[in-house]
C-alpha cells in the first residue's frame, strides 16, 4: 500500500500544472518580496527562527501569498494546517479548532492555521477563530486579495500583522520562467524545450505580475513548439489560446477600458454597453468599471447634468446591495445614463488650474475682510473689516473679491453652454453684471435688483 501510494502520489505530481509544480518549497527557491524576505528582513528572520506571528498576507493574485505558506510549513517544527475558505464551512472549522487542542494538549506542540481567501468568511466565522488565537492554541496566517480593512474583522485584524505583497515585477516573472526551463525534475528542463529572451520578456510582461499566468502561459507555449523553442510568436499564440477574449492583467484590459470610457464620453450608448458587456463575460471586477464610471460622472459630465454623480454613486451601493447577476441591470441602467447625458469638463478643468495657480504662486495672504475675527486684537488689526453679508443685499449678493489680492478677478471655472450648465453661466453673468451696474443704493440692499435669469 505504501509503494502504491507513493506512485500515485509521484503521478498526481507530475501531472500537476507547471505552477504547482514548480511551487518554491524553501526560502531560497523564493523569488520576489525582498522587502519582507530578503536578507535581514523581519519576515525572514521570523521564518528562520520559527517564530511566526499571526499574519494576514494581502496581495494580487499569483504574487506568492499561498506559496509563502507553505515555505513556511516547510521550515516550522510546528503542525501546519492548510484551510480554504472557499471550500470550508461550520463542520470543517470545528473540526480543525479541536485538531488543534489537541496537538497542544496531548503533544504540546502549537498549530499555524493557514486560511486562503480569508475574505470569504463571515463576520460569525471569523469570531470563531478570536479564542483559539488569544489562548494561543494556533498562529493564523490569512491570505486575501482584498483590503483587510474591509474584510477582516476589527478583533482578528487587530491580533495579526498584515504584510502586504506586490504584484512581481518582470525581472522577477522572468526569472521564475528561466527556473522553469531549465528544472528538470519539476520544470521543462527534461523536455529540452528552449525560449528565446524575448519570448519570455513578453510572456512576463503580458502576465500581469502574476507568476501563475506566467507559467500557465509558458506550459501552454511549449506544448505549442515543435523544434525550434519558444518564439515570441509562439508566446503571443499561448497567451492567445490562454486569454483570448480579455487579458485583466496586460493591455487588452487598458484597451477595453479606455474604449469604455471613451464610447460613454462620446455618448455612444451602443458602444458602452458592447464594452461594458466585453468586461462583465471577461470577469472584470464590477466595482472597478463602476469605480471609473463615478470619475467620469465628474469628469466628462459635470454640472452639465449633476445627477449625473448621484447616478453613478447610486449604481456603485446599488450593486453592493445586489451583486451579480441582477447588478448587470444596474450597470446596465448607469452606463445608458453617463452615455446619453450632456457632457462638460468644466469643473475638472477648474480644478486642475486652481492647484496649478496654488503650485505656481504659492501660498498667498487672505484678505483682511474675508478673515475672521474673534478677538479684540485680529479686530484692531484689521481682520473682517469691509465684508460684505450676501444676505444683507438684494438676491442675495454683494460684489466683493474673495480671492487674494495678486489673483484679483481670476476665473478657474468657466461654465459652458451645455445642459443644466447653461443655467450655471446665465446666472454667473447676471450676478457679475448685476454687481458691475450696481449704485451705491443697490449695493446696500435699498433698491430692487433686476430679476433674475429663468431657470
Amino acid at each position: 500500500m505504501d509503494l502504491f501510494s507513493s506512485a500515485t502520489e509521484n503521478d498526481t505530481v507530475r501531472n500537476a500544472p507547471l505552477a504547482e509544480r514548480m511551487r518554491p518549497r524553501t526560502l531560497d527557491e523564493y523569488v520576489g518580496q525582498e522587502h519582507l524576505l530578503g536578507p535581514g528582513k523581519m519576515l525572514r528572520s521570523l521564518i528562520e527562527s520559527d517564530q511566526v506571528p499571526s499574519l494576514i498576507l494581502w496581495g494580487p493574485p499569483g504574487s506568492g501569498k499561498t506559496t509563502l505558506a507553505r515555505v513556511i510549513a516547510n521550515a516550522t517544527s510546528a503542525h501546519f494546517i492548510f484551510f480554504s475558505a472557499i471550500l470550508t464551512g461550520v463542520k470543517e472549522i470545528r473540526e480543525v479548532l479541536k485538531e488543534a487542542e489537541d496537538e497542544l494538549k496531548y503533544h504540546a506542540k502549537r498549530t499555524i492555521l493557514f486560511v486562503d481567501e480569508i475574505h470569504r468568511f463571515n463576520k460569525a466565522q471569523q469570531d470563531a477563530f478570536l479564542p483559539y488565537v488569544e489562548r494561543g492554541i494556533f498562529t493564523i496566517i490569512g491570505a486575501t486579495t482584498e483590503n483587510p480593512s474591509f474584510e477582516v474583522i476589527a478583533p482578528l485584524l487587530s491580533r495579526c500583522k498584515v504584510l502586504v505583497l506586490n504584484p512581481l515585477s518582470d525581472a522577477e516573472i522572468g526569472a521564475i520562467l528561466r527556473q522553469a526551463l531549465g528544472d528538470p525534475e519539476r520544470g521543462l528542463g527534461a523536455s529540452g524545450v528552449t525560449a528565446t529572451d524575448e519570448a519570455l520578456a513578453f510572456i512576463a510582461a503580458q502576465s500581469g505580475g502574476d507568476a501563475r499566468i506566467a507559467l500557465n502561459t509558458l506550459e501552454t507555449a511549449a506544448r505549442l513548439v515543435k523544434n525550434d523553442g519558444i518564439t515570441l510568436e509562439t508566446a503571443r499564440e499561448a497567451l492567445q489560446k490562454k486569454a483570448l477574449l480579455y487579458d485583466k492583467g496586460g493591455e487588452e484590459h487598458y484597451n477595453v477600458i479606455s474604449a469604455f470610457i471613451k464610447s460613454m464620453r462620446g455618448s455612444d450608448p451602443d458602444a458602452a454597453l458592447y464594452w461594458l458587456a466585453r468586461m462583465i463575460e471577461a470577469g472584470e471586477d464590477p466595482i472597478f468599471i463602476l469605480r471609473r464610471m463615478v470619475i467620469l460622472a465628474s469628469e466628462d459630465i459635470g454640472n452639465a447634468d449633476p445627477r449625473a454623480l448621484q447616478v453613478a454613486v447610486s449604481a456603485l451601493q446599488g450593486f453592493q446591495l445586489v451583486g451579480m447577476p441582477e447588478g448587470r441591470i444596474i450597470l446596465g441602467q448607469a452606463v445608458t445614463y453617463l452615455a446619453t447625458a450632456p457632457k462638460s469638463n468644466a469643473s475638472y478643468l477648474g480644478i486642475d488650474a486652481a492647484l496649478a495657480e496654488v503650485r505656481k504662486s504659492g501660498a498667498l495672504p487672505v484678505p483682511l475682510h474675508v478673515r475672521n475675527a474673534p478677538t479684540s486684537l485680529m479686530k484692531e488689526l484689521g481682520y473682517h473689516k469691509g465684508y460684505r453679508y450676501a444676505h444683507d443685499f438684494q438676491e442675495g449678493y454683494a460684489l466683493q473679491e474673495h480671492l487674494p489680492d495678486q489673483l484679483h478677478g481670476r476665473r478657474f471655472y468657466e461654465p459652458t453652454g451645455r445642459g443644466y450648465e447653461k443655467n450655471i453661466k446665465e446666472r454667473m453673468a447676471w450676478l457679475r453684471s448685476l454687481g458691475e451696474n450696481a449704485t451705491d443704493e443697490e449695493s446696500s440692499g435699498k433698491q430692487d435688483a433686476p430679476s433674475a435669469p429663468k431657470k
